[in-house]
């Protein structure tokens, strides 16, 4: 990874651009979110190609879809760039992505689920640190759906830290620092053959994903680990795991086959962080900067460095 190009810190009543680089939104949604970040004093306006829909279940044609990433990053009325929602179709404009438009213009760009690839791309090829934070159309439309603390923290460069309150717990103790790093489970997966392979060396990783069965868990770690993509991790944080079990399956099966699929790594493993897919106040963590994870009696996360500047 490159060093970091930390973009500006956010002012209040900041221009943000919201795009859907993969699929479209219920109109509904979409004027809720938008009211919800006029509430909290921001000046969101929607791209050009944003609420188009189809092909299939995509925000239109990947074309315009990349037009929208391209145009929010080089508008100068934009200091953030967040996304609608996740779904799929992001993986149909990562090859075309034009990262020397972006490493000119860096800004936080908030996103998760299907936008994993483009957050690391970004991380990895630039330095632009991956804002796993709360979507529009996902997230902000809801009363409940931001933890407004960690995205106040993380657009104003002020260290963290998450523990028990943002539901993380220990699955196996330790301590463990490193670069966070990480996102949506089955988008790592499905990027391992690709040339946007996830860059998991010596990292502390954090894992999420939605509706996953354990089995279907269990099958993606053991991916990643046959991969040689936890070879090197520090620490392993997964979240929320949103309705990842099984109906009538034990209440702890997910987790036991989470420590039955990293069995033999000599690391600390925590659980239940809500960031990404999640029942409420989405957590806002930052991939790219310096954190511990002290997984103990309590668990703990802390994000040590800023990834704006001032």
């Amino acid at each position: 990874m490159p060093p970091l190009l930390l973009p500006p810190a956010i002012r209040p009543a900041a221009g943000i651009s919201v795009i859907s680089p993969a699929s479209f939104a219920m109109p509904e949604r979409v004027e809720r979110g938008m009211d919800r970040l006029r509430q909290l004093g921001y000046s969101p306006r929607l791209g050009t190609n944003t609420q188009a829909r189809g092909p299939l279940y995509f925000a239109g044609g990947p074309e315009g879809r990349l037009s929208d990433l391209h145009a929010a990053f080089d508008d100068p009325e934009t200091s953030l760039v967040a996304s609608l929602r996740g779904g799929y179709g992001s993986n149909y404009v990562l090859g075309a992505v034009d990262l020397a438009l972006i490493g000119k213009h860096p800004k936080p760009f908030f996103a998760y689920s299907d936008m994993t690839g483009l957050q690391l791309r970004l991380l990895d090829q630039l330095g632009l640190p991956s804002f796993h934070g709360p979507m529009v159309a996902a997230d902000f439309y809801l009363d409940d759906g931001v933890h407004l603390a960690s995205f106040r923290a993380a657009l104003a460069g002020e260290p963290y830290t998450i523990g028990a309150a943002e539901g993380i717990r220990t699955l196996r103790p330790g301590t463990a620092r490193g670069t966070l790093y990480g996102g949506c489970l089955s988008i790592l997966a499905a990027l391992i053959g690709t040339p946007w392979e996830p860059a998991t060396e010596d990292k502390l990783l954090f894992i999420e994903d939605v509706g996953a069965k354990p089995y279907q868990v269990d099958r993606m770690i053991w991916q990643l680990r046959h991969a040689g993509k936890l070879d090197r991790v520090r620490g392993v944080i997964f979240g929320e795991m949103l309705d990842c079990n099984s109906p009538g399956a034990p209440v702890d099966l997910l987790e036991n086959a989470i420590l039955s699929a990293l069995s033999g790594l000599d690391i600390p493993i925590a659980f239940g962080l809500r960031s990404g897919h999640v029942s409420r106040q989405n957590v806002t963590l930052i991939f790219g900067i310096e954190a511990e994870l002290q997984a103990g009696d309590e668990a703990r996360l802390a994000l040590l460095e800023p990834a704006v500047r001032s």
